[in-house]
């Protein structure tokens, strides 16, 4: 007997949601961090099913972003606010690594001065848009990135990494199936974010528009965020009808998968959906032979925020998420 597709459909949702709901419920919470009176707000995102990617009728869309398809994600913690300099300064001066942490978890134990430590930039990465209170971090390249996240997770005892490319953008949707997550109206992008048109050609301080449903700020816009994925325009097309937790594992050095849109972008490029790979030329004006692993010196508008997993991966994996 052949099941009709859309009772397929809903039976699949009713199995998953049974499943989501056996699962313990995270609470937000603040990481702080020894030695420093900054913090990082980490934002509790439930479990759940989303439809990944954009239908063939939204406006301005690429093929990339298709066809959609039905991801189921476990639950994770991701940071409400992109990473600030002043946060990644503490990775890079390593002036605060011997403190110790009265309160670090058991969840990872890695030795803080095993982490690769970051080179000192040579000029202004920021090229002039400023690296004060509360600006994001830019210019900054995935593997470094990843290796904040390492940082972090050994000073913490807690797994942190870069989201997903299904993490991120079920974060961002916050529920919502439209363009973007108030809807899909660009005309109501000022709200929420720091793009093209009210930009000014610079990024700003993080958390001056609106958040999204789910307490995440600037997910659109502001600067563009590194995911774990490697980037592959047909990647969709090779996914079944319920994906879990998908990630394209990266295998070359480009092109990775970065979402989100920048202060630099138009519209439509701060879409949901909206999917970029990241470019050689990011690095154009590297004067270094081989050019640097940890800066960009073209991508200032590239940047990115973080997840805590609960699910430890085995310690034979665990390296792989931080890009080693």
């Amino acid at each position: 007997m052949n099941i009709p597709q859309q009772l397929l459909l809903s039976i699949t949702f009713l199995c998953i949601a049974k499943s989501i709901s056996q699962e313990p419920q995270l609470e937000d919470f603040t990481q702080t961090i020894s030695g420093s009176n900054l913090a990082i707000e980490m934002v509790a995102i439930p479990s759940g099913a989303f439809i990944m990617g954009s239908p063939v009728t939204e406006e301005k869309r690429n093929s990339d972003e298709g066809p959609t398809h039905t991801v189921q994600l476990n639950a994770f913690w991701i940071s409400s606010h992109e990473i600030t300099w002043e946060l990644y300064n503490l990775f890079v001066n390593r002036a605060i690594d011997d403190i110790e942490n009265p309160s670090i978890s058991s969840e990872v134990t890695i030795n803080v001065d095993g982490v690769s430590g970051a080179t000192i930039p040579y000029v202004d990465m920021s090229l002039g848009m400023g690296t004060s209170k509360g600006l994001p971090v830019g210019n900054v390249t995935q593997y470094a990135a990843s290796q904040f996240c390492k940082w972090l997770s050994a000073k913490t005892g807690h797994f942190y990494r870069l989201p997903t490319e299904a993490e991120w953008e079920y974060s961002a949707r916050a529920g919502t199936s439209t363009a973007y997550h108030f809807g899909n109206d660009p005309k109501e992008l000022d709200k929420y974010a720091w793009y093209f048109e009210n930009s000014e050609d610079s990024y700003h301080r993080v958390g001056q528009k609106q958040p999204n449903a789910w307490g995440l700020y600037d997910m659109h816009g502001n600067v563009a965020e590194w995911t774990l994925d490697q980037y592959l325009p047909e990647a969709f097309e090779t996914r079944t009808n319920v994906t879990n937790s998908p990630w394209e594992r990266p295998v070359t050095k480009y092109p990775r998968t970065v979402r989100g849109g920048s202060y630099y972008d138009d519209a439509e490029f701060l879409r949901s959906a909206a999917r970029l790979g990241s470019m050689e030329k990011w690095k154009m004006r590297d004067p270094q032979f081989p050019k640097s692993k940890w800066w960009n010196t073209d991508a200032p508008y590239v940047g990115f925020r973080i997840v805590r997993d609960q699910n430890i991966p085995k310690e034979t994996e665990i390296q792989k998420y931080w890009g080693e």
